[in-house]
Order: C-alpha cells, then structure tokens, then sequence
C-alpha cells in the first residue's frame, strides 16, 4: 500500500499542494493502482505482442500539404491586443 509519506514525496517532486483529504485520497487510489499492476504482472503473457493500441490504426493523419494561410485580419480577430505585425504580449517580467 503507499502510505501518506509516499504520495507527499510524490506530490513534492510533481510540485502538487495536497489537502490531507487528497493526500488519503491519494494514497487509496494509487494502490488500487498497483494492485490491478500486480494482478496483470500474474498473468502468462508469453508470446503477446506489446500494443499502443488495441485496434490496429493507420492513417489517422491526414496528409500534410501546403494550403494557403489565413488572411492577417482572420487569424487577428479574436486577438486581445493586435497591432499591424502579429499578437502583442507582456514583456517578461511585467
């Protein structure tokens, strides 16, 4: 089981703020986790094949051609804060 003290390294390392409901929670879960690893690591796996997918998937992109661009005032109109030459941000640091 992964105690509490495991999920706040954890959360550490990943930079989370937990609550202490969420830290339990946690720590509940991610044995459920392990547990169901530890079931499949049971089982007689010899000679299948490793998967991404369950179903095989081809082509799923589509063909990268070259199209014309969006028109400046089109890829502008929903813009915040638009000037003639693109987007305008916050300079870093204010």
């Amino acid at each position: 089981m992964i105690d509490r003290e495991q999920v706040l390294h954890v959360a550490k390392l990943a930079r989370l703020r937990l609550s202490e409901e969420e830290v339990e929670r946690m720590s509940e879960e991610l044995s459920t986790i392990l547990e169901h690893v530890e079931r499949i690591n049971e089982l007689d796996l010899e000679g299948v094949e490793p998967t991404s997918h369950v179903i095989d998937v081809e082509n799923v992109l589509r063909p990268d051609e070259p199209r014309p661009c969006l028109p400046r005032e089109v890829a502008l109109a929903n813009a915040p804060d638009a000037t003639d030459e693109g987007f305008r941000v916050p300079s870093p640091g204010g």
